[in-house]
This record gives C-alpha cells, sequence and structure tokens, in this order.
C-alpha cells in the first residue's frame, strides 16, 4: 500500500471501532499500523476483577486506578523481537547484539463508563497499571464515542536494578470513531511500523521506544506543523494573485494576502476544534 492508502485504512480501523468485537477491532487497528503477533492469553471473560484475578493485581491502587470505572479489559498481545519485521520477509531487530533494556509491550484496551476523561486521570490509570507489571503497557482507553492511546515511558532504577522508573506519559487523546480528525490519522500514521522504521532505523526495542517518544514529543509535533506551513506559503506564493488595493507592489501584496489567508484559516480551524 501507498502511504495514502495506510492512512484510510487506519481511518476504517478507527471506525470499525464502532461495533463488534472491542477486542478484535482494536487488534485490527494497530495491525494496520505493523503491529501484529500471535503472542496472546486468551481470558475467559473480559471483566475487570476476571482479569485483576487472573494477573494476580490484588495490590493495584484501585482509587489511583479509577477500577469502578472500568467496564471491559481486553488483553490485545504481547510484543516481542520476533513480531517486529519491516516487511514479513526481513526482522528489524538483531537479537544476536540486542543489548536492550526493553524486551517487549503489553497492550491492553480498556473500556470505561464514563463519557469523557481529562488527561491526568487517563495519566493515573496507566501509570498504575504499569506499576504491576514488569513489562512496559500500552494502554488503549476507550469512552463514549472516542478512544485515547497511552504510551508510557520508563527506565531502569539507578538504586535499585530490580524496579523501573515510570516517567513521562503521553497521550494521544479524544480520537473521533465516527469521523477521526486528519491530525489524529497522521500521527498515527508517523507511529506506524514501517513509517518509524523509516525514519529511525531503530533496531531493538529501546531505539523502537525512543522512536515512538520522538514521534509523540509535542514539540516535534509543532516542528512539523510550522515547517509544513511555511512550505506551502512559499510554494503558494509562488502561483496566487490577489486584485489591486492599497499596496501597489504585487509581491508584496501576494506576501501579505497570504498570510493573511493562513491565519483566518487558523482561525477558523480552532473554533471548529473546540467543542462548542
Amino acid at each position: 500500500m501507498n502511504e495514502q492508502q495506510i492512512r484510510d485504512a487506519i481511518a476504517q480501523s478507527i471506525q470499525g471501532l464502532a461495533g463488534g468485537n472491542a477486542g478484535e477491532k482494536v487488534e485490527t487497528l494497530f495491525q494496520t499500523l505493523g503491529y501484529s503477533t500471535e503472542r496472546k492469553f486468551d481470558l475467559d471473560s473480559n471483566d475487570p476483577q476476571d482479569f485483576l484475578d487472573t494477573f494476580e493485581w490484588g495490590e493495584i491502587n484501585q482509587k489511583r486506578a479509577m477500577f469502578s470505572e472500568w467496564s471491559s479489559v481486553n488483553f490485545l498481545f504481547q510484543l516481542t523481537e520476533d513480531e517486529i519485521y519491516v516487511n514479513p520477509q526481513v526482522k528489524i531487530f538483531n537479537s544476536s547484539i540486542d543489548l536492550s533494556y526493553l524486551k517487549s509491550y503489553i497492550f491492553l484496551a480498556i473500556s470505561l463508563h464514563g463519557n469523557y476523561y481529562i488527561r491526568t486521570q487517563l495519566s493515573d490509570i496507566t501509570r498504575e497499571i504499569n506499576r504491576q507489571s514488569d513489562i512496559p503497557i500500552m494502554v488503549l482507553f476507550r469512552y463514549s464515542e472516542s478512544f485515547t492511546l497511552s504510551v508510557i515511558n520508563r527506565r531502569p532504577n539507578k538504586r535499585e536494578t530490580s524496579k523501573d522508573v515510570l516517567e513521562k506519559i503521553t497521550l494521544i487523546k479524544d480520537i473521533a470513531i465516527a469521523n477521526p480528525h486528519r491530525a489524529h490519522i497522521e500521527i498515527l500514521f508517523d507511529l506506524s511500523l514501517n513509517q518509524l522504521y523509516k525514519e529511525y532505523q531503530f533496531s531493538n526495542f529501546d531505539q523502537l521506544h525512543s522512536a515512538w517518544q520522538k514521534t509523540l514529543d509535542i514539540s516535534q509535533l509543532n516542528n512539523k506543523f510550522f515547517r509544513e506551513l511555511a512550505n506551502w506559503y512559499f510554494w503558494a506564493v509562488e502561483y496566487v494573485k490577489f486584485p489591486d488595493g492599497a499596496e501597489k507592489d504585487e509581491t508584496v501584496r501576494n506576501a501579505v494576502s497570504v498570510i493573511r489567508l493562513l491565519t483566518r484559516l487558523i482561525f477558523v480551524w480552532f473554533l471548529m476544534a473546540l467543542p462548542l
């Protein structure tokens, strides 16, 4: 598939979350992004309490994890180096020289009862979940007609090597299922395995995780946005023509008019993005 076809497939996978088996639909989304594995743990049910009992998470702080808000839990899969391929024939990771700290990820999907949750709440749930596991856990939260993907950063504790330090949590928040925003599709496209490999050429889980963090870093996203905006501006001023007005110099008139057009479009976009 070309890049636009991948973007279209991501949008269709998101819209597919609207019905059917929640776990299977979320798995389809991750498969579209290139993360596919047979390493799964089939649970007898997706009841939250059964999940805690199965994985012996009895010490979880249920208040901090907002456990009363959980309506269902799906253990999607565990991703290891054996499932990381740039294509079906070529493995990315070189296990013979792999000295990386991270070795795998677990992906969970949690459905919540409420209609909306603030960043702090979803971050707290993610952090408390990761306190229960030695393996990093990425969580997809589903609520109302939206979902949020939560990615946590963790590193070894320098004083207690048997423990991890849980660091920054990054959220791709409130992705609309029925009509996903183009910006969300672009972020997920940038997180797809092949696109990440094309950009960063990683060879182990540490480098893969670093690629995720760089892709999700807000400063990187801002830089990308303004770079694309500048490129569009320099392209546009070569082609547009605005009618004569107070400014007689055509070059200055066109440049100023394009800037005014951009500022108005950005303002309208922000108004459209607000939940008014």
